[in-house]
């Protein structure tokens, strides 16, 4: 005897809740408890893979905010301005995945928040504007557009798509800001 698929589907949400909690918990953790470990010199050795790899990082926390773009502004007076804006576009929307399955998974209990039937809104109207609007602007309010999205079962490909537009814009505007200002700056 099978069991129900609503059944299969809970039991498939909680464990994909768990790991998602594990994995965002553990990048939390280490970004509170070592933030030596996030250092941007640790990335700036690695060029276009730190680029990557903190801008994943910085959005791959959920809530708890860490400073990614200011390595964007530095590390476009280094590299490309170009190549660092998309790279650092493609690390922050692969970032913020986790957020979209944090909201996938916890659907029903993202409900009671204050803010989630206006944002609920606004991604009902149009999701894909909605996500890329706020994915230009860099503050947090993004995570919770991530969790709606997940938590309505938003296609992935329109949340990575809009999402990956407005986070790449935002990451040229900040490399090509660091271009302009430091190398001005520095002579």
């Amino acid at each position: 005897m099978t069991e129900p698929v609503e059944t299969r589907l809970s039991r498939r949400r909680r464990l994909l809740l768990v790991f998602v909690l594990a994995v965002v918990g553990g990048l939390t953790a280490v970004a509170a408890l070592c933030p030596d470990c996030l250092e941007a010199d640790r990335f700036r050795r690695w060029g276009y893979v730190g680029v990557f790899l903190a801008a994943f990082l910085g959005s791959s926390t959920v809530i708890f905010p860490v400073p990614h773009l200011a390595f964007t502004f530095a590390m476009g007076a280094v590299l490309s301005p170009l190549l660092v804006g998309i790279v650092a576009g493609v690390g922050d929307t692969l970032g913020e995945l986790w957020g979209y399955l944090l909201g996938y998974s916890l659907e029903s209990k993202l409900r009671s928040m204050r803010i989630f039937p206006q944002v609920c809104r606004w991604m009902e109207r149009n999701g894909a504007a909605t996500l890329f609007v706020l994915a230009l602007f860099p503050v947090p309010f993004f995570d919770v557009a991530g969790l709606v999205g997940g938590s309505m079962s938003f296609p992935v490909w329109k949340f990575l798509g809009a999402t990956w537009l407005g986070k790449t814009l935002k990451a040229l505007i900040f490399a090509w800001g660091g271009y302009h200002s430091l190398n001005w700056f520095l002579g």
